[in-house]
C-alpha cells in the first residue's frame, strides 16, 4: 500500500459540513452571524469583567477564562471554515492539521476542567459561603486556571503527536469540520485499534470524572438550596447555577457524543453536525447564557456604555 507524508504529500482535505451542505451560502451565513456574535458577545464579557471592579471576583474570573477560551476555540475553525468556501479550497497542510488538532483539544480540555472548577465555586459560594474567601481566595483561583491550562495542554501535546506519527493512505479526505483525532484515524494505514481503546480511556476519564465532579456539587448544591429561609436567596442560587448548568449540558453532551461513543454508533455527517455545535454554536450561546439573567453582569455593562457613552462635552 503507498503511503504519503507531510514531505510526499500535499495535506489533507477537510470535507467539512460546507463542502457537503445542500445551501452551503444559505449555512455559511449563518456560521459567519454566529461567529460574529461569539467574537463580539465573548469580547464585550470579557471587557466588563476586566473593567469593573464589581465583577473582581473568583466567580467572574473563572467565566472570563471561560469566554477566552470559547473566543480562541471558536477562532481556530471558523475562519479557516470560511475562507475555505470563498476560496473553493478545502485543504490543509500536514502541519496546519497538526496545528488545529493541538489547539482544539487544549481548548476543548481546558474548558472541560474549568467547568468543574466553576461548579465547585458555585459549591463553596452556596454551602460554604463563610468560608469562600479562604476556599477561593485568588491563589486559588490561579491554581484552578493554571492547573486547567497545563493539563490540557499537556494531554493534547501527546495526543497530537501520537496521533501525527501514524502513516496515511493515499486517501486525503478527512470527512470533518475539523482535524480532530476520530477522522483522521480512519486514514491510518496501520492498526490503530490499540490507540483507539487508549483514546476511548482518556475520553471517558476526562470528560466523566469532571462531569461527576459537577454532579456531586449540583447535588449538594440543591440540598442546601432546598433549606434555605429567603425565597430571594434561593432565586438567585437557582438562576445562577441553571445557567452553569445549561453550559454544562451542551458541552459535555457534544464532547461525549464525539469522544465517549463508539464511532459505530455515529456518522461522518453527525459528526459534522455535533462539531458545528461545539466549536460555533456553543461559543455564541454561552455568554448569553451568563449574562442575560445575569444582574450583576448586566448592571456592570449599563455602568461600562454609560462611562464611554456619556463622558461630559467641554466646551472652549
Amino acid at each position: 500500500m503507498n503511503y504519503w507524508n507531510s514531505t510526499l504529500g500535499s495535506g489533507f482535505i477537510l470535507m467539512g459540513i460546507l463542502k457537503d451542505s445542500g445551501s452551503p451560502e444559505l449555512l455559511c451565513a449563518t456560521i459567519t452571524v454566529l461567529y460574529v456574535l461569539a467574537l463580539t458577545s465573548n469580547g464585550l464579557l470579557l471587557l466588563v469583567i476586566t473593567m469593573d471592579a464589581q465583577l473582581h471576583t473568583p466567580m467572574y474570573l473563572l467565566l472570563g477564562q471561560l469566554s477566552l477560551m470559547d473566543l480562541l476555540f471558536t477562532s481556530v475553525v471558523t475562519p479557516k471554515a470560511f475562507v475555505d468556501f470563498l476560496s473553493n479550497k478545502y485543504t490543509i497542510s500536514f502541519g496546519g492539521c497538526a496545528l488545529q488538532m493541538f489547539l482544539a483539544l487544549t481548548l476543548g480540555g481546558a474548558e472541560d476542567l474549568l467547568l468543574a472548577f466553576m461548579a465547585y465555586d458555585r459549591y463553596v459560594a452556596i454551602c460554604h459561603p463563610l468560608n469562600y474567601m479562604v476556599l477561593m481566595s485568588p491563589r486559588v483561583c490561579w491554581l484552578m486556571i493554571i492547573t486547567t491550562w497545563v493539563i490540557a495542554f499537556l494531554s493534547s501535546l501527546g495526543h497530537t503527536l501520537y496521533t501525527m506519527h501514524f502513516p496515511f493512505c493515499m486517501s486525503q479526505k478527512i470527512s470533518h469540520l475539523l482535524c480532530e483525532i476520530p477522522p483522521l484515524l480512519k486514514l491510518a494505514c496501520e492498526d490503530t485499534s490499540r490507540y483507539e481503546l487508549l483514546l476511548y480511556v482518556t475520553g471517558v476519564t476526562f470528560l466523566l470524572l469532571p462531569l461527576f465532579a459537577i454532579l456531586a456539587s449540583y447535588t449538594l448544591i440543591l440540598f442546601t438550596v432546598l433549606h434555605m429561609p429567603s425565597n430571594k436567596g434561593r432565586q438567585k442560587a437557582l438562576v445562577t447555577c441553571s445557567s452553569h448548568l445549561t453550559v454544562v449540558g451542551m458541552f459535555y453532551g457534544a464532547a461525549t457524543f464525539m469522544y465517549v461513543l463508539p464511532s459505530s454508533l455515529h456518522s461522518p455527517k453527525q459528526d459534522n453536525i455535533i462539531s458545528v455545535f461545539y466549536t460555533i454554536v456553543t461559543p455564541a450561546l454561552n455568554p448569553l447564557i451568563y449574562s442575560l439573567r445575569n444582574k450583576e453582569v448586566t448592571g456592570a455593562l449599563r455602568r461600562l456604555l454609560g462611562k464611554y457613552t456619556l463622558q461630559p462635552h467641554f466646551t472652549f
